[in-house]
């Protein structure tokens, strides 16, 4: 196969076969994520109401499912991610909490992850496209923006070095065949909950599909490195970064380079597209009131920075990060369930209001006879 991407590189050039292949990805993780409804918000919600059901099922298998495959590739030689940006660079310990916990409250707000409202706009989910656009205006602001200082000033509070100190299978002692173990108990919690919960076909099926494109990402990324003489960055599947390129791309000249990322987030929207007419779920939605509205838009904000202060989204950080056991990545992770736990539990709890003085029983004054 590394033959053959050389022969492509040669051809069509690195950037072109780095496009087609995250288009290729892209749309299979955009079809497995809608057939599944895979979701990191509905799970969460399921976990803190101790339910388990389908919802956190199907993110169990997807999730332990690239952790598998990626762990499985790494020992099998077919992958090296000691330079992967998640590894290999100095991480912010500080930006991952605060980042994954913003990012928790955000996706709770808006109803759904990046990965998520990407996926529901393919769907005819306007309230979703909203969002989306939000969070990628936010995420560019947090980038290179009038964002970008106090996303500096926060990851600045508690960093860590690169390497090593990075890998949590590193500072605990393990290796990579620890990492496939823990990701095979993971997916045996996985296929419990799922069974328990009469998972349809498609959700078994989907949620391991969305697992494989995470894994899929790193590999390829790693293939195409490894056949081109043009310096190739290591990367797996993320939102974050993707949509504040593509925001640059509509409103910037010049536009950023094609890569993976270009070509992976159209695949995403058009892999799901298919799946809504497969499942003929396409459906035109929109926004019921003001209220529902400016909390969407507040919670895109949210999720905008909290993704860029992280360095990744649910699927950035918390799979593609999670699969090579960056240590900021389980941070993030941490911090969104602490904080989509924390925001479900604030917009659940009933508003009092005082009743009004002139509501309240009248005061009978006695009249002697």
């Amino acid at each position: 196969m590394v033959t053959e991407l050389a022969s492509w590189v040669e051809t069509y050039g690195t950037a072109a076969v780095l496009a087609v292949g995250g288009a290729v990805i892209g749309v299979l993780f955009g079809f497995f994520a809608q057939r599944s409804r895979f979701c990191l918000r509905a799970a969460v919600i399921e976990f803190w109401h101790g339910k388990f059901g389908e919802k956190l099922s199907v993110w169990l298998l997807a999730f332990s499912s690239a952790l598998i495959l990626v762990q499985g590739l790494i020992l099998l030689g077919w992958l090296d991610v000691s330079s992967a940006r998640q590894l290999a660079n100095r991480g912010s310990l500080s930006g991952a909490l605060v980042g994954g916990l913003l990012f928790g409250v955000g996706m709770i707000m808006t109803r759904g992850c990046a990965s998520r409202l990407l996926v529901l706009s393919a769907n005819g989910n306007l309230r979703a496209l909203l969002s989306g656009l939000v969070f990628a205006v936010t995420a560019q602001a947090a980038l290179a923006g009038s964002l970008a200082p106090l996303r500096t000033e926060i990851s600045g509070w508690w960093t860590v070095d690169g390497g090593a100190a990075r890998d949590v299978l590193a500072r605990v002692g393990a290796g990579n065949v620890d990492g496939l173990v823990f990701g095979l108990l993971w997916l045996v919690v996985a296929i419990i909950f799922s069974v328990r919960s009469g998972n349809r076909l498609w959700m078994w099926i989907g949620g391991l599909g969305t697992g494989l494109a995470v894994a899929a990402a790193w590999w390829f990324s790693y293939a195409v490195s490894q056949a081109s003489f043009d310096a190739v960055q290591i990367q797996g599947l993320t939102f974050s970064g993707p949509s504040a390129e593509w925001l640059m791309r509509v409103l910037a000249s010049p536009a950023p380079a094609f890569g993976f990322d270009a070509g992976m987030l159209p695949g995403v929207f058009v892999g799901s597209f298919i799946g809504a007419l497969v499942g003929r779920e396409f459906k035109v939605e929109g926004f019921k009131d003001g209220y529902s509205m400016a909390r969407y838009i507040v919670g895109a904000m949210a999720m905008g920075f909290g993704s860029m202060l992280a360095g990744g989204c649910a699927v950035g950080a918390g799979m593609t990060g999670g699969a090579i056991f960056a240590l900021t990545a389980w941070l993030t992770l941490l911090g969104m369930w602490a904080g989509a736990g924390l925001m479900d539990r604030v917009l659940a709890e009933p508003v009092h209001t005082a009743q009004p003085a002139t509501q309240q029983a009248p005061v009978v004054v006695p009249v002697a006879p």
